[in-house]
């Protein structure tokens, strides 16, 4: 039919998700991109709209197949923080470990380059993080530490987070990536303990 799409358009957007995630933003050329889409430059803006609308698109893409695995994660044992995290971060290292995916993480991937990005495309990935911040928050809530105590503790485990897909991209093994995430649930759970513990002696 005369003007309909000849591909598949979310084929398209998973196959330009994996360069941004392999090269980050700057290094995802044009030419790769297409290359990696099977699309022509004229078909790829009007498609996507550019490379900058494509980015963003790819950044939602991810979100959408990667942000309920670990909302479910962080979900999935109410009254229980330490385990829900422990979830949390056996869902990221099965993700880093699978073969069929780029190493790393495209969230950490961009937000090492955010001061290069458009400035949509910066808050986006700042929004990403936020989200992800807020969620690890929410699974801590049920403790009766002080709610500064438990802020600090989901910034903290985000950054152990991003921390764990940069050092999978450097070649650290999955032992080694397993064993920072225990030790990072061991100080979440000491952490707590601890602050419940100083808030019932003062009482």
């Amino acid at each position: 039919m005369s003007g309909r799409k000849q591909f598949d358009v979310g084929a398209a957007l998973d196959q330009a998700m994996r360069v941004f995630w392999q090269r980050g933003y700057a290094d995802a050329s044009l030419g790769a991109l297409c290359s990696a889409t099977g699309l022509g430059r004229g078909s790829l803006y009007g498609t996507f709209g550019g490379k900058d609308a494509l980015f963003r698109q790819c950044l939602d893409r991810y979100e959408s197949i990667y942000s309920e695995q670990y909302g479910q994660a962080l979900a999935a044992h109410p009254g229980n923080p330490v385990r829900a995290l422990e979830a949390f971060f056996d869902v990221i290292l099965t993700r880093i470990a699978d073969p069929s995916v780029p190493a790393g993480c495209l969230v950490a991937q961009s937000a090492t380059q955010s001061a290069t990005l458009e400035q949509e495309n910066s808050a986006k990935v700042r929004d990403l993080l936020d989200t992800q911040r807020r969620r690890v928050r929410a699974a801590l809530a049920d403790s009766a530490a002080d709610a500064q105590v438990l802020d600090e503790l989901a910034t903290f485990v985000v950054a152990v987070n991003q921390s764990l897909a940069v050092l999978s991209r450097a070649g650290t093994s999955d032992s080694e990536l397993r064993a920072v995430a225990r030790l990072a649930c061991t100080t979440v759970a000491d952490t707590l303990a601890r602050a419940t513990s100083g808030g019932a002696a003062s009482d």
